[in-house]
């Protein structure tokens, strides 16, 4: 009997110790899964396939469109600070590229590469007057470009002050034996008129007065400008014409800072153009600018080029090398698509992992610009990786996450989908909306400019603007709000400096997301303020603007599709 219990006490013993180990083992492993997988919810972010600026901590919908959100990434994917990674479905979306960066091949490192354009010899230019004071009735030579040769007619001019001096030569004639003195002082003054002496003795010999003279060219050329029209009335010495000689011209070249001292004048140079790039042509430099351009940091040298068979014609890109003293260091070159500039600064994007979608921002210093390419004196590595197509989206990413990009140097606070973006409301205080409310009537007037696709409008109405947000005080403002008006007052200032048309553009994206942003939540509103898309802009991205009424007049295409769009939210 104490046998069987005793049996019965270690059988109950092993059942306990070996149901231990085997679930105890179990529910360790268990909780350790559970806990994994808390660690990677907790740290998996959510974003919206249509609207990529949404980044959430959980799943749900979409505040802006009521989508599904789909994983985005992890908050800590053990990166560095100034790393960001992006979706394979958003690279896809938004057809990025990449491309290695090597050294220029087949450009020998004992030269210096150049890129400049042809323009007119203005040695060779001359203006083509009027030598008198008179209506021109008839303009023989009127379209720029056309040919001229030294002694052709280019324009007939009725002439009140000839037609007096014509008078006083007939009534000389008859003093010619008595007054010689008068005689001579008449016929001088026509031909400092320049009348030659066959048309004076015309004059004299037909006796009859002509209203209407003759205006010959004394240059053979090309017209480059025409500056008077048929019916105008001129002045003695007022340009009719504007003549370029183009038998010989100037090949211009900028050299950067850092290459200074490897120019000096008679130094040859050798070079090929765009239109014709199986043929060298020599020349030598004859001017090296004494003035350093402050914006470009660059001097402009030049050389004289024969023209006989009219190879060159102004405008032409033309690419030049020069012997350098030193070994030159070798070349980056990069296409113009990878460059982002910011008009204080340019910024390239390279990929940080060869086998993921991690992106990095490096700041560049450009070199020359040939056609569409730059080359990189400073900032990248021969073999990095960059951005060559889809660089603006990388730099929206980058945004979004709070890391370093081509408008916030410093990096920032990442977006998570819970400040104000359209259709999500910030509490906006009644002061700064009184404040901000005047900026809008800058801004509308900026929009009509870009529909008008006027630059230099463009540009001042957006300093209109700005000057406005910059006046607005900022101590009782949130961080979000300070961030959306930070980040206008920057993008203004990039419209305000560019004077490209397409790059306006492209801020003036970023612009009114941040805008809109702020106005959607306005509640101090006059009028109805009218929020409008167009799908096609931002390279089929879609983008947004503001407008005072519902008619739609889009700022990104201007006439070339001006009713494209549609009115996607009214603030009241």
């Amino acid at each position: 009997m104490n046998k069987n219990i005793i049996y019965i006490g270690i059988a109950v013993l092993a059942g306990l110790l070996g149901g231990y180990f085997i679930f105890g083992n179990n529910n360790s492993t268990q909780h350790n899964h559970n806990s994994d997988q808390e660690d990677a919810t907790t740290n998996q972010m959510w974003t919206c396939s249509m609207h990529p600026q949404i980044m959430q901590t959980e799943p749900g919908d979409c505040p802006i469109c009521g989508m599904d959100l789909i994983p985005a990434g992890t908050k800590t994917d053990g990166l560095s600070a100034d790393q960001f990674k992006m979706t394979e479905n958003a690279m896809a979306l938004a057809n990025i590229q990449t491309t290695r960066v090597g050294n220029l091949t087949g450009v020998d490192k004992n030269k210096i590469i150049l890129s400049g354009k042809i323009m007119e010899n203005e040695e060779a230019n001359a203006v083509q007057a009027s030598y008198f004071d008179g209506r021109i009735e008839q303009l023989n030579v009127n379209y720029k470009g056309q040919e001229v040769r030294k002694g052709q007619r280019l324009a007939t001019i009725y002439a009140p002050n000839l037609v007096a001096a014509q008078q006083e030569l007939i009534t000389a004639v008859s003093l010619k034996e008595s007054q010689p003195i008068l005689y001579k002082a008449v016929r001088n003054k026509l031909k400092l008129w320049k009348l030659s002496d066959n048309q004076i003795n015309a004059i004299e010999s037909s006796g009859k007065v002509q209203e209407n003279f003759p205006v010959y060219a004394t240059v053979s050329g090309t017209v480059s400008e025409v500056m008077s029209a048929e019916g105008d009335y001129v002045k003695q010495g007022q340009p009719i014409l504007k003549v370029s000689n183009l038998s010989t011209v100037w090949a211009e070249f900028d050299v950067y800072e850092n290459q200074i001292a490897q120019f000096r004048k008679g130094q040859r140079i050798n070079i090929i153009t765009t239109a014709y790039p199986d043929k060298k042509f020599d020349g030598t430099i004859s001017f090296i600018n004494p003035v350093l351009n402050a914006k470009t940091r660059t001097i402009t040298i030049r050389t004289n080029l024969s023209n006989r068979d009219h190879l060159f014609k102004p405008g032409m890109f033309v690419t030049g090398s020069v012997a350098s003293k030193n070994q030159v260091t070798e070349q980056l070159i990069v296409p113009a698509s990878a460059v982002l500039w910011t008009g204080e600064r340019s910024v390239v994007y390279i990929k940080a992992n060869t086998t993921e979608p991690i992106f990095e921002m490096r700041e560049v210093l450009l070199g020359n610009a040939t056609g569409n390419t730059y080359t990189i004196l400073n900032g990248l590595n021969n073999g990095d990786e960059i951005v060559t197509n889809g660089a603006f989206t990388v730099d929206a990413a980058a945004q979004l996450q709070g890391k370093k990009s081509m408008m916030n140097k410093e990096g920032g606070k990442m977006m998570t989908g819970h400040e104000g973006h359209l259709g999500m409301q910030m509490e906006l205080s009644k002061s700064f909306q009184k404040d901000f409310l005047p900026a809008l009537i800058p801004y509308l007037q900026m929009k009509e400019a870009f529909v008008e696709s006027n630059v230099s409008k463009v540009s001042i109405f957006a300093k209109t603007t700005n000057k406005t947000l910059k006046a607005i005080k900022t101590s009782n403002l949130s961080e979000v709000e300070k961030n959306h008006l930070s980040k206008s007052i920057r993008v203004l200032d990039n419209i305000a400096d560019n004077k490209e048309l397409e790059k306006q553009r492209t801020y003036f994206v970023v612009l009114n997301e941040n805008i809109v942003a702020l106005i959607s939540s306005f509640t101090e509103l006059n009028t109805a303020i009218y929020v409008q898309k167009c799908p096609m802009a931002n390279t089929n991205k879609g983008a947004i603007w503001i407008s005072g009424e519902k008619e739609i007049r889009n700022p990104y295409f201007g006439d070339a599709m001006l009713t494209c769009g549609s009115v996607i939210n009214t603030i009241k």
